[in-house]
């Protein structure tokens, strides 16, 4: 099992550096660190009373390490989870907020277990989380990934604009889709025509 930081670490190298891209919601973003998480956090590193893109490029990508850790993992519950859902749920915490678990919660009642879906990891999620973690433990972080998958592929169906996370250009998997997949096993991974065929309403 990898540590934490060395999960973080992985997540910032996936996320990559300084880009504010219009068609992205989360806005001005440095190491998947947001320009509105930096002013939930408080976080002016210029010291000039303002929040701003400035700020933004000025994170590091240790700062942005220490807040994935504390906001994103710790905070939230993550490391209550089973050891096998933990990295995926961590990466798509970082990604969608509490949507990740959400992703989850849904997941385990679709197994059959009895909680609410509210974003929220607590004492329902947890236990529902181990029993469904024993009970397929060959199979839950598949599942789970191909859930997160299939929301990706949700959000582009609702928002053309985002399905260029989803679809390249020339019609491949986009970085939605192939981050989701390097949480689940080869044999479970889309083909390209099954991508295409996934995304040919598109246009």
């Amino acid at each position: 099992m990898r540590t934490v930081r060395q999960l973080a670490d992985e997540i910032v190298a996936r996320e990559g550096g300084y880009v504010d891209d219009p068609d992205d919601p989360g806005g001005a973003t440095n190491f998947g660190v947001t320009i509105h998480t930096m002013r939930r956090l408080g976080l002016d590193l210029t010291g000039d009373g303002q929040i701003d893109r400035a700020d933004v490029r000025r994170l590091t990508r240790e700062q942005a390490v220490e807040i994935f850790i504390d906001h994103y993992f710790q905070r939230p519950g993550i490391g209550s989870l089973p050891e096998v859902l933990q990295a995926s749920v961590f990466d798509m915490y970082v990604n969608a907020g509490s949507n990740a678990v959400r992703i989850l919660q849904r997941l385990l009642i679709d197994m059959g277990y009895d909680l609410d879906v509210d974003g929220v990891i607590g004492p329902q999620t947890i236990r529902a989380a181990h029993a469904a973690a024993r009970a397929a433990p060959e199979h839950i972080a598949d599942a789970y990934g191909i859930a997160r998958r299939d929301y990706y592929y949700a959000i582009a169906d609702r928002r053309p604009a985002s399905r260029r996370y989803a679809r390249r250009r020339d019609g491949g998997k986009g970085g939605w889709i192939l981050r989701a997949e390097e949480f689940i096993a080869p044999r479970y991974h889309l083909s390209d025509a099954e991508h295409r065929e996934r995304t040919a309403t598109w246009g």
